[in-house]
């Protein structure tokens, strides 16, 4: 579990295709305090950590990861947002989060705002019924809050902290951005649908 605050960032240093998975290095300030077996979030998806060495970690991403994220962009140099696990003697400073990213979203505007970005991206419409206003979702692993909801779209605020230790900034127009719907509304819609 997580909750969407990212600790910090890491950038892909190696991209290794091996069968239908790949293979990547991460170089990451993180890297003294991992662990081999350990979850790390990656964008917002869950990858256990492989190796450690020489400032890096090594993870793999299945074909099915690959599928529905976005790590299958991922070249060297690409910036990736980092959280460790929450413990359970800590604060939930974001919302609860898997680290199991449900698809891509795309984004379709950055404006700037004078001291903070909105940020416009879509959606497939399979998961309208999971995206409420004011409601928690995770974008590319980072907690944040939807506003002017439609049918395939939604917007987010970015404040400046955000903006500078994430890899929001380097977010732009048309890119892929992995989004996690909230937990509690799939719960509720699976329970809907058992009933109907």
């Amino acid at each position: 579990m997580f909750t969407g605050i990212i600790e910090n960032t890491g950038s892909i240093s190696e991209v290794i295709s091996s069968g239908t998975n790949k293979i990547f290095w991460v170089d990451s300030p993180l890297f003294t305090e991992l662990k081999p077996d350990q979850s790390l979030s990656h964008n917002g998806v869950c990858l256990t950590v492989e190796e450690i060495g020489d400032g890096k970690h090594r993870v793999t991403a299945i074909e099915e990861t690959l599928r529905k994220t976005n790590l299958g962009d991922w070249i060297p140099g690409s910036m990736v947002n980092l959280e460790r696990c929450m413990q359970l003697n800590g604060r939930l400073d974001g919302h609860i989060v898997q680290g199991h990213a449900d698809c891509t979203g795309t984004c379709l505007s950055v404006d700037a705002r004078e001291g903070s970005w909105e940020y416009t991206f879509t959606f497939p419409k399979t998961f309208a019924s999971l995206v409420i206003e004011k409601g928690s979702i995770t974008v590319n692993g980072i907690s944040l809050t939807i506003f002017n909801v439609e049918a395939d779209r939604f917007t987010v605020a970015i404040i400046p902290y955000t903006y500078n230790h994430t890899n929001m900034s380097h977010v732009k127009p048309g890119q892929l951005v992995n989004l996690e719907f909230d937990v509690v509304g799939k719960y509720v819609q699976r329970m809907l649908s058992l009933q109907s």
